[in-house]
């Protein structure tokens, strides 16, 4: 019996009503799977081998005392192991470099979800230039004059950097704004790294909605993040209310397209960020929203992904 083992950050820290590596660790469980957690720095190599030191947890479906650790490990990684690369980005060199002991794994017959060659491809910022069609007018530099003149050019939009989540580090610019180099600058490190200038795009207003794609097929609801009070981004972390809706035609249409190409590449669970019909992001380090949209349709997302993987 596959034993599953998932790399993520501190388990008692998470929010395990909105986690959805929670969500996979229960639908594990209920498949009768051994579950094991490890963080990054558990991972080791030692002669051309992926050692991990990992903890057998029991979860429990609950807002206190969540889960109960029963044993502990230290072994290679290899064939009849799964494991889940869950870790919350940045992604830095721990996190780059995890990827590449567990692409050591892969190759000694590991599965490892996502595929560890492909998380390093895919930035969740860069990868929608794969999809020209439907992403919005967009400049990655690090050049403070040329972000300014995005701009000024736009009249109004948003700084991003590359490596971060949940809304962290995301500027709304305006060309009047007086802080406006300050925030160029704060993002570039003077013009010494590279930052995401996007349209701004009104329809956040209505939501910046979550698609998610499993084992290449779309998810039939999203998770609208709708702003919360004077804040502009929509992100649940951020104070975003979160309102489940059925997938519409534009979100229909661009997970099409996506879903085929993140499959090919060994991405069985994304998450897409679409904004009226512009796709903003490609989430694939540790997408969100499977709990929020099973509870309220009644799904059960990790169960799809599971026996897409023949768990």
């Amino acid at each position: 019996m596959p034993q599953v083992i998932f790399i993520m950050d501190d388990l008692a820290r998470i929010n395990p009503v909105k986690d959805t590596t929670f969500a996979l660790m229960l639908e594990a469980q209920r498949r009768a799977l051994s579950i094991w957690y490890a963080n990054e720095a558990d991972l080791e190599m030692d002669q051309g081998q992926c050692f991990v030191r990992m903890r057998r947890v029991e979860v429990r479906d609950q807002t206190i005392d969540w889960f109960s650790e029963i044993d502990t490990d230290y072994r290679a990684l290899g064939s009849g192991d799964v494991v889940f690369m869950r870790s919350d980005p940045p992604v830095d060199d721990s996190y780059l470099y995890s990827t590449l002991l567990l692409e050591i794994a892969e190759q000694s017959g590991a599965v490892v979800v996502n595929r560890p060659a492909s998380l390093r491809r895919f930035n969740e910022k860069l990868a929608i230039s794969y999809f020209p069609d439907w992403m919005p007018r967009t400049c990655v530099s690090a050049s403070m004059s040329r972000l300014r003149e995005f701009i000024h050019t736009e009249q109004k939009a948003v700084l991003k950097p590359l490596d971060g989540m949940g809304g962290r580090g995301i500027f709304l610019a305006s060309a009047d704004d007086p802080n406006l180099s300050v925030m160029i600058e704060t993002l570039t490190d003077e013009g010494r790294q590279l930052a995401l200038v996007q349209q701004f795009l009104p329809e956040i207003e209505y939501g910046d909605n979550r698609v998610l794609l499993i084992n290449g097929q779309f998810v039939p609801y999203v998770l609208a993040r709708i702003p919360g009070g004077s804040d502009f981004r929509g992100n649940l972390a951020r104070g975003g209310r979160g309102e489940g809706r059925p997938i519409n035609a534009a979100e229909r249409r661009i997970a099409e397209a996506v879903g085929p190409v993140l499959i090919k590449h060994g991405i069985a669970l994304a998450g897409l960020d679409v904004i009226g019909d512009r796709l903003t992001e490609v989430n694939v380090t540790s997408p969100t929203c499977v709990r929020e949209l099973d509870a309220q349709f009644d799904l059960n997302i990790a169960g799809e992904l599971f026996d897409g993987l023949d768990l």
